[in-house]
């Protein structure tokens, strides 16, 4: 029931934000460059590999050296409004057509961060990643990586039909506040870096 409904919604979905995603896509080219998607290897259900997408919101700028600009000198005031309204999510809807995502679940992280998780937190691998999850509605990137990996193990314990669908009128409702965006000190989200916890 949950794949057939992630399917269904997910082509409606781009069937219907289709001239936004065009807009955008075209903004993205002229504002940014290219390319216009930002596609990164992420680990999806129990660890498998998959290219994740999204539209780009950070310039190409780089150091003297050749080394990219740290991440605060090179995310634009437009890469940060399509941050905070969640546009650059939209083309992970393909993703979720594709069966590599849900369209709720825990966010699909970096892959070098799969070492370092607990047996505990490795569990939030158990269901296949979200565009938006539990964790997202309670705090999003203003919570601790800990209290993050918590709700998301929450989340593979206690998903259900209804709370996918509680998950997703809250993450329509967090659009328009826009609340978490940015862990305090960063523009996106402070690196994990592993965790004492078992």
């Amino acid at each position: 029931m949950k794949r057939t409904f992630d399917l269904l919604l997910s082509l409606f979905l781009l069937f219907t934000f289709s001239p936004i995603l065009l807009i955008v896509a075209v903004l993205v080219k002229v504002k940014l460059g290219s390319p216009i998607l930002f596609v990164q290897d992420r680990p999806g259900k129990q660890g498998a590999i998959f290219k994740m997408a999204k539209f780009r919101t950070m310039l190409d700028a780089f150091d003297e050296s050749g080394s990219p600009l740290p991440d605060n000198m090179r995310l634009t005031s437009f890469g940060a409004l399509l941050r905070s309204t969640s546009l650059d999510e939209l083309p992970g809807l393909i993703n979720v057509v594709k069966g590599d995502m849900s369209l709720v679940g825990p966010r699909p992280l970096l892959v070098e961060y799969l070492p370092l998780y607990s047996d505990e937190q490795a569990r939030r691998h158990n269901v296949r990643p979200g565009i938006t999850g539990w964790a997202q509605v309670n705090g999003r990137n203003a919570l601790s990586w800990e209290d993050k990996f918590k709700l998301d193990v929450w989340y593979v314990d206690n998903k259900s039909f209804l709370l996918d669908l509680k998950i997703l009128l809250l993450t329509v409702k967090k659009v328009f506040v826009r609340e978490g965006i940015n862990a305090h000190g960063h523009v996106t989200n402070e690196p994990f870096k592993g965790s004492n916890n078992d």
